[in-house]
């Protein structure tokens, strides 16, 4: 086995004390399921306490230094779980934006809403009602607030659709 250059270790402790520094970042109480070693839990507790910027970037180098004796593997796994339920919450609103963006411009993409997503026909009226106030709304200058409402709608339907369809 090759031994690891000296770069490749460095981009492993800046790895580590990358991975320190979102520690840092979290609550207690995540701090606390991640069961760290009590070392490292009281350096990060530390460095949450610390305001001066040197101070705080001493102790952060000093999280990464205790990083090394632990196993990041299971730590960086948890984190990136713990991310997860955002991202989906974001590619939710995207979604959502994107489609009433098309209800908006194309004529046929409330039928390609309801061929895609079935529950969508129950909520048909009410999405043609939000289409023509959102156009009312921009025509006279107004507030958008329908606009509002139909992503609003929008998110309930993609929600229900991503609860009822296992991923």
């Amino acid at each position: 086995m090759d031994p690891i250059s000296k770069s490749q270790r460095k981009r492993d402790m800046q790895a580590l004390q990358e991975l320190g520094e979102e520690l840092v970042e979290l609550s207690r109480e995540r701090l606390h399921k991640l069961n760290l070693p009590e070392p490292l839990l009281d350096a990060i507790l530390e460095a949450q306490r610390i305001k001066a910027h040197e101070g705080r970037r001493r102790q952060l180098q000093y999280v990464g230094r205790l990083m090394r004796d632990v196993d990041a593997e299971p730590i960086a796994a948890q984190l990136e779980q713990w991310k997860q339920p955002g991202r989906a919450q974001a590619r939710l609103h995207q979604q959502a934006e994107h489609w009433r963006e098309q209800l908006l411009r194309e004529a046929n993409a409330l039928e390609a809403l309801c061929a895609q997503f079935p529950q969508a026909t129950v909520e048909k009226a009410r999405l043609t009602e939000l289409m023509q106030q959102t156009h009312w709304e921009s025509e006279q200058g107004k507030p958008p607030k329908a606009a509002r409402a139909l992503f609003r709608l929008l998110s309930a339907l993609l929600h229900t659709n991503t609860q009822t369809t296992p991923t």
